[in-house]
């Protein structure tokens, strides 16, 4: 063990991520016109804003282990409805929805629930739960799914997906994510669920051509756990491939997939449409991980093996099942798009990453031939431990029980940071630069959708007044500056003069001080938020014509706290969020500011659709809906005895 045991979270105090705004919301609107102040620029006409996030559907026990990353998935979207067919006169009309996942389906057919189904991940990543309260959370949501496929059930859990972290465009769908399972097709504006996307086809689309393929996950018994996809897949906005990782607790513990564009292919030419690559393995990495995110440029992929490990047998070992080890490696295997059995491995000190911010590839000249050396660069939010994962779950992070090297002891903070790795043809794996940017906390990384994959100059993200995004005990992270941040104007700075590797920064101003700068080519611009407001991530959308990378608009969920109890910390009745537009290139005014009907808990990922995306989705022949309770009504003796059995074995298991 090289971790004490952690502290229980007292029960003096709300659980911080349930509570204020975090606190679920269980009222859900179909689209509702918005009064709004300021312009509506004209390139948002017509498109729509959705953000996905955890939102519990069962919350009565207050008490109970939580996590933030736990909660079904609720997207919360403002369309920008044009008045006229023509014309940018628009009427922004905000809508939220539950995403219909299997598990919030049979939740809602299960009553009374007093926790969520399934475990939350405060449950395993706590020290200080007991062997006995872990296999039970466990025992308890395998019963409740077996329970779900027995006569009288009104919907089968088959996935355990929340669908509660990210929402992408890809091939005529939106899709919500979740590490715990496939995709979930989302219909717009109205945010509907339409089905599973397993790689090849969605259920519920209108089926154009018979594929009888593997999806996700191909066949056998494992087949279950090999289409649980990365909650950030990346869409390359040249050849539109969507291009995704499996995670799973059996070896090789990775796969990879690439699922090309084909709606614009003719359904009378099928040989012609190209096929997708589903679950490749990925050799190499080490076990079981929590691996969230990726790196992907135009040519080359990045899996981070970092030592946040994921893995049921940890038990056997008396570690938890979630667990940071702070003397291990940090791992980046490195390969071509199409060839994962080519991965390359680079090592260095321990860390956390959940967000990459880019990645791009570089060769020693103009054009690349055989013999030249490729140079693979990665942008991340890299955390120097794992206390995000535990104070996002209300537990204090255990302290090491034996000494850390000089070489690894690092201050805790969070920061965007600068990894190349030389792609030569030495036997010897070496990364050449690995330095943070700059010295602000920085997460929840965003950039220009077209700019992706390659030397992208502008990084948008989060940050906030203290030095981390590990909050303290009893404490949430929240965001009261959005920063921008000219990258590759800062690596060509430490590349001239590199920094210290590992442990160094380019540029160690803090946020107060760069919002003090009055140098107009200062390569860190900082959005304010007003005091006692707080943003969520933010997401760039283009101006039309525009003459710079970052002529656009940030669009973000923003919330006053003053609408809190000042004794409670509970949210008053009518809170109100509000969406801000802010123009991205002087990152300072506010160009519109929508007042939404109610307020949008702080959640994580989410994306902007396009008046074309929309009019472009693919056609659907049916949606997901509440069962019919009415269904279960009447029958026989024999039925009733049945379903009196079953409802007793349901109260206990709540």
């Amino acid at each position: 063990m090289l971790l004490k045991r952690g502290v229980k979270r007292a029960q003096k105090h709300l659980h911080p991520y349930l509570a204020g705004n975090f606190a679920p919301i269980h009222s859900v609107l179909p689209l509702t016109p918005c009064s709004f102040a300021g312009s509506i620029p004209r390139e948002l006409a017509g498109g729509q804003y959705v953000r996905n996030g955890g939102n519990p559907l069962t919350n009565e026990d207050l008490g109970r282990d939580a996590h933030w990353f736990d909660g079904d998935g609720m997207l919360s979207g403002v369309l920008f409805r044009r008045i006229r067919e023509s014309g940018n006169d628009v009427v922004p009309e905000f809508v939220n929805q539950y995403i219909l996942t299997d598990v919030y389906l049979a939740s809602k057919t299960i009553k009374p629930l007093r926790t969520p189904i399934l475990p939350s991940i405060a449950t395993l990543v706590n020290p200080l739960s007991s062997l006995l309260t872990i296999c039970f959370s466990i025992l308890r949501a395998l019963l409740i799914s077996l329970l779900s496929h027995l006569p009288g059930s009104l919907q089968a859990i088959k996935r355990i997906s929340v669908a509660n972290t990210n929402i992408l465009w890809h091939d005529g769908r939106a899709l919500a994510t979740c590490e715990s399972g496939p995709p979930l097709r989302i219909q717009l504006p109205s945010l509907q669920t339409i089905g599973w996307f397993n790689g090849r086809k969605v259920e519920g689309e209108v089926v154009q051509e018979e594929d009888s393929g593997a999806g996700y996950g191909g066949r056998g018994p494992l087949s279950f756990m090999k289409e649980w996809t990365t909650g950030h897949p990346r869409v390359d906005p040249h050849t539109n491939e969507l291009i995704t990782f499996h995670s799973t607790f059996a070896p090789p513990y990775i796969h990879y997939s690439i699922v090309p564009a084909t709606q614009d292919y003719p359904a009378k030419a099928p040989l012609m449409r190209p096929q997708p690559s589903l679950t490749m393995p990925v050799p190499g990495v080490s076990g079981a991980k929590m691996m969230h995110d990726f790196g992907v440029s135009r040519d080359h992929t990045i899996i981070m093996d970092l030592p946040l490990s994921l893995d049921p047998m940890n038990l056997a070992r008396g570690t938890p099942v979630v667990s940071y080890d702070c003397l291990g490696k940090s791992r980046f295997g490195v390969f071509p798009r199409h060839e994962p059995s080519q991965i390359r491995w680079f090592e260095t000190n321990p860390c956390c990453i959940f967000h990459t911010a880019n990645a791009w590839e570089t060769c020693s000249k103009s054009v690349c031939s055989f013999n030249e050396e490729t140079i693979v660069h990665l942008l991340t939010c890299r955390l120097t431990s794992g206390t995000l994962i535990f104070s996002a779950g209300d537990i204090a992070a255990p302290e090491p029980t034996r000494s850390i090297p000089e070489a690894l002891q690092e201050d805790e903070q969070c920061r965007l940071y600068y990894y190349q790795f030389p792609l030569s043809s030495s036997p010897y794996n070496d990364i050449r630069h690995q330095w943070a940017l700059s010295a602000i906390p920085f997460e929840f990384p965003t950039l220009r959708e077209s700019a992706a994959m390659g030397p992208a100059r502008y990084i948008f993200g989060c940050s906030n007044s203290t030095s981390s995004f590990s909050a303290a005990l009893g404490r949430a992270v929240k965001i009261d500056f959005l920063a921008k941040v000219d990258v590759q104007a800062l690596i060509k700075k430490g590349l001239e003069s590199p920094p210290q590797q590992i442990k160094g920064c380019v540029d160690n101003r803090s946020v107060h001080q760069v919002l003090a700068s009055i140098d107009p080519d200062d390569p860190i611009k900082i959005f304010p938020l007003p005091k006692g407001w707080y943003a969520q991530e933010p997401r760039f959308v283009p101006r039309e014509n525009g003459i710079s990378e970052d002529d656009g608009w940030l669009l973000s969920y923003v919330f006053d706290e003053s609408q809190l109890d000042p004794m409670t910390g509970e949210t008053r009745e009518g809170a109100k969020s509000e969406l801000w537009v802010i123009d991205a290139r002087n990152m300072k005014d506010v160009v519109a500011r929508i007042v939404l009907p109610q307020r949008v808990p702080y959640g994580l990922h989410g994306n902007w659709f396009s008046e074309e995306m929309i009019k472009t989705q693919r056609p659907v022949e049916r949606i997901r809906e509440l069962p019919d309770r009415k269904e279960m009504e009447g029958g026989s003796m024999p039925w009733k005895a049945w379903m009196t059995i079953r409802k007793e074995v349901q109260k206990i298991l709540a």
